[in-house]
């Protein structure tokens, strides 16, 4: 099991790896860069940076152990035909009418190269906050047997929390890892986090990413 609260992850006690993926949502030049989206949102896209490390481990460890990593990427099709009028207004807004900024077919979309992205990960496109809209992800999830999900990525208050209710309310067993998350807006992801652990773990549990690899590591011997 993974040390964690308001209980330790998963509550029935049998972690097996089989069942079990890292979702790592997000890490995109868009978010992490000084001249991405995030940054002209007027964010400083360094707390996110900050997280790269603790993902870069888990995601060795989860391999080492046999779970799968899924990664997400968020941005529209290069004509906006599936982005709304809403969006549109948005983004004319926030000055980016006419840029490639989070567009598929920008160099912003891609997942920056410190996080190790391998040829047997899943990888899901998205362009709402939340994963499982308009994408494969629960099927892909449930063809691959997957029942439980641990969280990294960003931003912990919006894209890796709209993705975690999601996953809770399609009966995932979910835990977030609170130093592999991150946020621009320190008090949302503060609050994002405690959100979590309300209501004895009304969405799942939360953990720190020590945790999750001690409770891995002796899960990869019998796994390699």
């Amino acid at each position: 099991m993974i040390r964690a609260r308001p209980f330790d992850f998963p509550y029935d006690g049998n972690l097996d790896p089989g069942a079990t993926a890292l979702i790592v949502i997000d890490l995109q030049h868009d978010f992490l860069s000084p001249h991405g989206y995030f940054a002209r949102q007027g964010y400083d896209p360094a707390p996110l940076r900050a997280i790269l490390p603790a993902v870069g481990q888990l995601i060795a460890a989860c391999r080492a152990a046999g779970i799968r990593v899924v990664h997400t990427r968020q941005g529209y099709r290069a004509d906006l035909a599936d982005m709304t009028a809403y969006e549109k207004w948005r983004r004319s807004l926030s000055g980016l009418e006419g840029t490639d900024v989070l567009l598929r077919s920008s160099p912003g979309f891609e997942i920056v190269p410190e996080i190790d992205v391998r040829a047997d990960d899943i990888v899901v496109d998205k362009t709402c906050n939340g994963a499982f809209t308009y994408t494969d992800l629960e099927h892909v999830l449930r063809a691959q047997g997957i029942t439980h999900l641990m969280f990294s990525g960003c931003t912990t208050d919006v894209c890796v929390h709209s993705t975690l209710r999601e996953a809770c309310d399609r009966n995932f067993q979910c835990l977030t890892i609170a130093d592999a998350c991150a946020s621009g807006d320190r008090y949302a992801h503060e609050a994002a986090l405690h959100m979590v652990t309300v209501e004895n773990g009304v969405f799942g549990a939360i953990t720190e990413t020590a945790a999750v690899l001690e409770g891995l590591a002796g899960l990869g011997e019998g796994n390699r």
